[in-house]
């Protein structure tokens, strides 16, 4: 594995409580006011409030949903444009717990996905008010965006995962946070970034043959990633996940869609070929666009 990309910091779990960013944000899970009764950067388990969601069923074996359990900030993962994601371990107090990734999206200071228009095509927001917020760019209006991104992101992980795709579990949404499966190597590091990584040339070629199958797949769904590239998949020793799928485009029903589809084929295309495996990014498009129509 190589060393990971200059900033984009990842943090290794050491059980030790950190603060999460500053979050203006109206819909997002709040650690400060519990911090007099459990401490700095503690929470009680949110799995069964109102309001949150949970990831598809049959639910893993890793999960915790006990109602005693409590969420702590182990500290930043990473940190992007439209969302930052956080380590936090959920566990119930004296037993071993797990550790999540907890991606919150940004809904105030940021605007989301500046190529917004393609990727929402068909995407409509009931309420006239929130509408009229999103299009003049208001505070509000860009929470409600936000909300609008981890809804969409956590509804494609959940059918994603029910059709047996390469991606983090999604564990739950919760306003604008989507916790899900923190991916790892065996040594419980963090997976890197296929961009990160120098595989050998077996490796590469199976590595190919994952990433068409479950491009394939999502074809057969009628969607493309919308923004697939070898920093968007993560590499265990010998697996490919796929992640960041909010803006995952519908190839046949969107103006745009096949050109997404096009884009994603050329990324990764491009990436094994510049390791040395022979491969053809529109021989891959035309293999899709057969499973998609």
């Amino acid at each position: 594995m190589s060393e990971p990309v200059p900033g984009d910091p990842v943090a290794t779990p050491d059980r030790t409580p950190l603060h999460p960013l500053p979050a203006a944000d109206p819909f997002a899970p709040d650690f400060v006011e519990l911090e007099d009764e459990l401490g700095p950067g503690r929470r009680w388990s949110t799995w069964d409030d109102i309001g949150v969601l949970a990831g598809p069923e049959p639910w893993p074996a890793w999960l915790v949903t006990e109602s005693a359990a409590v969420d702590t900030e182990l500290g930043v993962l990473k940190t992007g444009k439209e969302a930052d994601v956080f380590l936090l371990e959920r566990a119930v107090p004296g037993a071993d717990g797990v550790v999540l990734a907890a991606k919150r999206y940004r809904g105030t200071d940021h605007r989301l996905f500046h190529r917004d228009a393609g990727y929402t095509e068909h995407r409509r927001m009931r309420n006239t008010r929130d509408r009229r917020a999103a299009a003049k760019g208001t505070r509000w209006g860009r929470a409600v965006e936000a909300g609008q991104w981890a809804t969409a992101e956590f509804d494609h992980l959940s059918r994603f995962w029910s059709a047996g795709l390469p991606v983090p579990y999604p564990v739950q949404l919760d306003g604008t946070e989507i916790l899900m499966e923190l991916v790892t190597l065996e040594d419980g590091s963090t997976a890197p970034r296929l961009a990160q990584t120098r595989p050998a040339p077996d490796l590469l070629a199976r590595y190919w043959e994952q990433l068409v199958a479950a491009m394939r797949v999502m074809a057969g769904m009628g969607l493309a990633h919308g923004d697939l590239s070898p920093f968007n998949v993560l590499a265990t020793e010998d697996r490919l996940v796929l992640i960041d799928v909010p803006q995952a485009v519908d190839v046949v029903g969107s103006t745009s869609g096949v050109e997404f589809l096009a884009r994603d084929c050329r990324n990764v295309a491009t990436w094994f070929r510049a390791r040395g495996l022979d491969v053809d990014a529109e021989e891959l498009l035309a293999d899709l666009l057969s499973h998609a129509f």
